[in-house]
């Protein structure tokens, strides 16, 4: 059940293959299939009605039938289903039993068309036979002196199958004086010898029986076998051994009679009668008995006739050599006969046209013509070929007819006239070839549009261009003739920033020359999209686009403008920028921003700095802008700085622009102020704009000043309504410790440091029984002045020395740091204090 099932599954592939290659082959007019050996009557081989495009109708109306070129029906038409199925039982070994690959021909003919189709159907092999050997047994005759390591031929085993599953291996079994060895023939077939592996002796045995089997390479695998009886004779009888076991001869066709083809030999190892031998045909036919004539005394055999390839193309035949004794040794002999190829193709044009319009269609035909080879195989193979270049190729009709059709539409432009070539060559070597010559004249029609000479176009054009400069050329060109070719060019319509492309740019119709009508601003208008048609002269014209890409190259025409600080900081004072004294060398003062309206290398800005009241103070970062310090200032460095910075771009020639900075460097609000004061009193000499923006900052410093001390009554207010109420706690047995704090605050655009004063303040846990005690330092109604200038002023307020005041029991209390800020402008104005409930009152709120 197994190999059944192997065997109709390699038959399912087979027709798989089958579908796949009739596919291809209806393309080209022959329909080609697949069947393998012994299917039954009625199988499918392939469908013929859809491979061919054929309705079901014109089957089933008989219009359609096969015609089988042999004396059998081998296949049938389905009338219902179009399919092409088998009419017998076919065996590939009884058709084809010589030939590797097994072939059936026959004819589709459609007679509502008159179309013949030609069929091919491929028989593939199963393995349906097993090896045999001609004999079932055979006797050797060995002598006990023959020396070990010599070899006898073997009968041959025949499998009619092909491929894989004819003949594979050989094995021997029965007796150890022998061994197997296979040799490859010739032809690739094998030959089975029998080795001498162990010295023979006739008193020991007489006779030894050995067992020859043959195996092929189907699956399952099938077996043959010959029984081999070797006969061990004494020392003084020796059989005479041709000198080869099989001899193979390629004889031409045209060998003149009477030449000796080949010359067969044998040696008998006895001396005398019993050494002398004859030749003789043990095997051979009648028709080769008349042709062949082999000399008994040389084994010469020569030609008594001439040899025709078309009517025998190989001869198989035995040759025996026999001494005096009767012992006697048999050769294979194979003459194979090859074909001349004395026979060039005849090619004839059965029809053709002279001339024909380069728009016919593709496929049209152009000639017609039959080929003719009276040789064999190879020698009569005829291959007909195009020379190359031109636009056509060959069709095969059917059998020995062939068709020119064009194979794409023809261009008379590029060429007006065919000189058609037909070569028919045939497989013999040396090949023989004939020719045939078609003329043809191509009628021309216009079919070509204009072609540009690029894809596409772009051209750069430097902006502030004079108008009417011109920007590139186009050019088209047209393969047809006369007024067909003559081209005019256009310009495509379209808009630009709202105004119509031809204000913008023109095209000569005659030459394609591309001219700019206006001057273009490259921070207006970038880049251009256009797109330009060229047209022939022919009825109806034909055209053809390009686009044309034109891009405004920016020129240095533009100056960095400076956005921060704005021009009118050079002599206004509001733009100040603020450094403290105590800055570290890297601190950021402040920041130039310029912008470019170039593009590229033209808008590539670089800083430094131009000019500054103390060099070595201030620098610039060259592509940043910021402004750091470059070392620390100094007590002997100027208050007031004037830094002048240069911005510059990077075109040919670079353009540039300047920034001018103020910087003060002050320590606290007071100083700041005086600076400002100064700078304006100096700034009001040349005009009134400096000496009215002092007076608008000295009033935004009073009314912010105003506001703070607004809210500081309105606060003081409210505390005195409560302040009748609350008892004040006995003082606390210690003082909380002040927290230094720093800070930095801005007041309208200006930078300056305020000083602070810490108090301490204790808090019981219900809020209003707080107290608040000043430490020794600052328990006085007034604060100190300024410290001089070389005295830092300090930073952290003084703690309470030990014991300065007593230590009274008191509730559980909270420390904590009070900050009052100063907002007087002078540093040389006291403070006074309100009364001690006024502090108490500040110390809770805060």
């Amino acid at each position: 059940m197994c190999a059944a099932g192997r065997r109709w599954g390699r038959r399912q592939r087979a027709l798989l293959w089958a579908v796949l290659l009739a596919a291809w082959e209806a393309a080209w007019g022959q329909l080609r299939y697949s069947v393998p050996e012994e299917m039954p009557k009625g199988s499918f081989v392939g469908d013929v009605a859809k491979d061919l495009g054929l309705q079901l109708t014109e089957i089933s109306d008989r219009s359609v039938h096969i015609l089988d070129k042999g004396t059998t029906q081998y296949f049938a038409l389905h009338g219902k289903t179009g399919h092409l199925v088998t009419a017998e039982r076919i065996d590939r070994e009884q058709l084809c039993e010589s030939v590797q690959q097994c072939v059936l021909r026959c004819e589709l003919i459609v007679e509502g068309q008159m179309q013949v189709y030609g069929i091919q159907v491929e028989i593939t092999d199963i393995n349906d036979n097993a090896p045999s050997f001609t004999e079932s047994e055979t006797e050797l005759r060995i002598s006990e002196t023959t020396a070990q390591g010599s070899r006898f031929h073997l009968p041959d085993a025949h499998d009619v199958d092909s491929g894989q599953n004819s003949l594979q291996s050989y094995e021997l079994s029965g007796d150890e004086h022998f061994s197997l060895a296979v040799q490859a023939g010739p032809g690739g077939d094998q030959r089975p010898e029998l080795v001498l592996a162990k010295a023979l002796d006739r008193e020991e045995a007489a006779f030894h029986e050995l067992v020859l089997r043959a195996m092929d390479g189907g699956d399952p695998a099938r077996t043959g076998t010959a029984r081999i009886r070797v006969t061990v004779v004494d020392a003084n009888d020796n059989a005479p051994v041709f000198s080869q076991a099989e001899y193979t001869v390629r004889v031409p066709e045209d060998v003149p009679v009477g030449s000796a083809l080949v010359t067969v030999t044998a040696t008998d190892a006895d001396e005398g009668l019993n050494g002398h031998m004859k030749y003789s045909f043990k095997k051979i036919t009648k028709k080769a008995s008349l042709i062949f004539q082999l000399d008994s005394d040389t084994g010469a055999i020569t030609l008594t006739r001439n040899l025709d390839f078309e009517d025998v193309k190989s001869f198989e035949l035995e040759v025996q050599v026999r001494d005096c004794g009767d012992l006697s040794d048999i050769a294979k002999l194979v003459i194979t006969v090859t074909d001349v190829n004395d026979n060039a193709p005849e090619l004839t044009v059965s029809s053709t046209l002279s001339e024909i319009s380069e728009d016919a269609p593709s496929g049209s035909v152009v000639a017609l013509l039959h080929v003719h080879d009276r040789d064999s195989k190879a020698n009569g193979e005829v291959r007909c070929s195009l020379d190359g270049g031109v636009p056509f190729r060959l069709e095969k009709s059917y059998e020995d007819y062939y068709r020119v059709v064009t194979a794409r539409e023809l261009d008379r432009e590029q060429v007006s006239e065919y000189n058609v070539t037909v070569r028919a060559a045939d497989g013999g070597s040396p090949s023989l070839q004939s020719s045939a010559v078609v003329a043809l004249r191509v009628l021309d029609v216009n079919d070509n549009a204009p072609v540009f000479a690029e894809e596409r176009y772009s051209a750069r054009l430097a902006e502030n261009n004079a108008a009417g400069a011109l920007v590139l050329t186009v050019r088209a060109t047209d393969a047809d003739w006369g007024q067909n070719a003559r081209v005019r060019y256009r310009l495509a319509e379209g808009r630009v920033r709202g105004a119509p492309l031809s204000s913008y740019v023109s095209v000569q119709a005659e030459t394609g020359a591309l001219y700019a009508l206006r001057s273009l601003d490259y921070e207006q208008l970038r880049e251009l999209q256009l797109c330009v048609q060229a047209e022939d002269g022919g009825a109806p014209a034909l055209s053809s686009n390009v686009s044309v890409r034109l891009q405004i190259v920016d020129e240095n025409d533009n100056a960095p403008q400076v956005l921060y600080p704005p021009a009118a900081a050079a002599a206004a004072w509001s733009g100040v920028e603020l450094a403290p004294r105590w800055s570290e060398a890297g601190a950021l003062v402040a920041k130039v921003v310029a912008v470019d309206a170039d593009a590229g290398q033209n808008a590539w800005l670089s800083y430094e700095l131009a000019k500054a009241t103390e060099p070595g103070l201030f620098r610039v970062g060259p592509h940043s802008g910021e402004v750091r310090t470059a070392r620390s200032p100094l007590a002997r460095d100027a208050a007031r700085h004037s830094l002048v910075v240069l911005v510059r771009d990077h075109g040919r020639p670079a353009l540039s622009a300047t920034a001018t900075l103020s910087v003060v460097l002050a320590e606290s609000v007071a100083e700041l102020l005086a600076e400002l004061g100064g700078a304006a009193h100096e700034a009001a000499a040349p005009g009134e704009p400096a000496a009215s923006l002092t007076r608008w900052l000295v009033l935004a410093v009073a009314a912010v000043s105003c506001l703070f001390v607004a809210f500081l009554l309105l606060l003081l207010a409210l505390r005195l309504r409560r302040c009748h109420r609350r008892q004040l706690l006995p003082p606390d047995g210690g003082a909380s410790r002040g927290v230094p704090v720093s800070h930095f605050v801005g007041i309208d655009g200006v930078r300056a440091f305020l000083r602070f004063y810490s108090h301490d303040v204790s808090l019981t846990a219900d809020s209003r029984k707080s107290h608040l005690r000043f430490s020794a330092a600052s328990c006085c109604d007034t604060l100190p002045a300024r410290p001089p200038p070389d005295e830092p002023a300090p930073l952290l307020g003084d703690e309470d020395p030990a014991g300065a005041l007593p230590s009274d029991p008191a509730p559980p209390s909270v420390s904590s740091s009070v900050q009052i800020f100063s907002s007087t402008y002078s540093p040389e104005t006291a403070l006074t204090f309100p009364p001690p409930c006024v502090l108490s009152f500040i110390g809770h709120f805060v």
